[in-house]
Order: C-alpha cells, then structure tokens, then sequence
C-alpha cells in the first residue's frame, strides 16, 4: 500500500515516470523505503528545503499509527 502510493506521488511528480522505482527493505523495527529516479527528478521529489519529501513522510507517518511500523524513505539516482 505504502510502495504503491509513493510510487504513484513519484510518477506524477517526476519528468520521467517511466525511471521511478520503489524499493522495500524490512529492517528489525524500520521499513526502509528506496526511491529511485532518474537524475534530472531527484531534486523535484526531494524539494526546495526537503519539503517535498518531508511532505511524503508526514503521510507515511500516517500509516505507522495504523500499523505501529517505523518507515525511513530515501531518493537515490538510478545509477
């Protein structure tokens, strides 16, 4: 639920949604989250100031009231 919303945020948010790509991880007490983008869209999904993806968090920190996980998301370049 969560990889799909942030997939689909990324994809209307970058200039080529074809290169996003969500990544999940299982740590002991975090779900990581690995967004991946092309070069050109990493600054778009994280913002001026962070806000852009401090903006996903907020949402995401939602779910962990829901489900009691942690989540920690992070946007890479495709390399």
């Amino acid at each position: 639920m969560i990889a799909d919303f942030v997939a689909g945020f990324a994809k209307l948010v970058a200039t080529y949604p074809e290169d996003v790509r969500v990544e999940f991880y299982e740590r002991d007490e975090v779900t990581e989250i690995l967004l991946y983008a092309n070069q050109a869209d990493v600054g778009k999904l994280i913002g001026k100031e962070g806000k852009m993806i401090g903006a996903i968090k907020t949402v995401i920190s939602g779910c962990k009231a829901k489900d009691g996980k942690s989540y920690r998301i992070n946007v890479e370049p495709l390399s």
